[in-house]
């Protein structure tokens, strides 16, 4: 296989969006390192709102909007958890993993490492996502806060793995799944849960990030790997989830974007 790089947009998103993810994979800067080529895959998405990340983040049920991110590349890891006023939390994670002694940082931590590391205030917010929260409790809100939980959930998350010269890297970023509170978090920050990479390859996962993190679901994958093709690995897991899941994965030889659900993505050789 040459180097190569797979993205997704997000388990739910509309397979329509596949062009703006073929538009993003022929724009990024590549070079010889998997962990870049990941992560410039993912800032773009973050950038654009019409993904949940960064810019196009979802809100929490008291109108803030908290993120999180991680990569992983050479056994290295680092995330973000529940971090605000940042414009790219993929970089932050990165900084993480890369200029830090720690491999996640959460909260009001991980906003103040942002600052040291140069990041500028920026605020996420759009009217998408002051609409979200406004239709929420205009049609939804009756007193019963548990009752607000068995609305359907959208958990879309964008992810990217890359292979290049025979080494694996993987980034996501997430807004989180709405409706939620305050502080929660899913998948996508945790190692094995929403990203896993290694020497074998890179797991990227998506969907309701609370059932894929009790299943370790990237790194149960991850570990499979040799043991049949990465197409049987992969819609064997998914299949059997009853809640929205998606994988994007990348091999020495094989690579796959599989969904029990609508999952935009695109892939490119260089």
């Amino acid at each position: 296989m040459k180097n190569s790089v797979l993205i997704h947009g997000g388990a739910g998103s509309p397979s329509s969006m596949s062009i703006i993810l073929e538009g993003i994979l022929n724009k990024i800067e590549y070079d010889d390192d998997p962990l870049n080529v990941a992560v410039n895959s993912v800032v773009s998405m973050e950038d654009d709102p019409a993904f949940n990340a960064g810019t196009g983040s979802v809100p929490r049920l008291d109108g803030t909007i908290q993120m999180d991110a991680a990569v992983m590349s050479d056994g290295n890891f680092g995330s973000v958890i529940c971090i605000e006023n940042v414009k790219n939390p993929v970089l932050v994670a990165r900084d993480v993993m890369l200029n830090s002694p720690h491999i996640i940082l959460s909260g009001d931590g991980a906003v103040k490492f942002a600052r040291l590391m140069g990041y500028d205030y920026y605020d996420p917010h759009t009217e998408k996502s002051r609409n979200m929260i406004r239709k929420f409790y205009s049609e939804s809100f009756n007193g019963n806060v548990p009752a607000i939980f068995n609305r359907k959930k959208s958990g879309d998350t964008v992810g990217a793995v890359a292979r290049i010269n025979n080494k694996f890297a993987a980034a996501v970023s997430t807004g989180g799944s709405f409706p939620m509170l305050r502080g929660r978090v899913g998948d996508s920050p945790l190692i094995g849960a929403g990203i896993y990479s290694g020497p074998n390859g890179a797991v990227v996962a998506t969907g309701i990030g609370e059932e894929i993190a009790k299943k370790l679901l990237s790194y149960k994958i991850y570990s499979k790997i040799k043991t049949d093709s990465l197409e049987n690995i992969v819609k064997n897991e998914v299949n059997s989830f009853k809640t929205s899941c998606g994988i994007i994965a990348i091999t020495d030889d094989e690579y796959i974007a599989y969904s029990n659900t609508n999952m935009a993505y695109a892939y490119k050789e260089f």
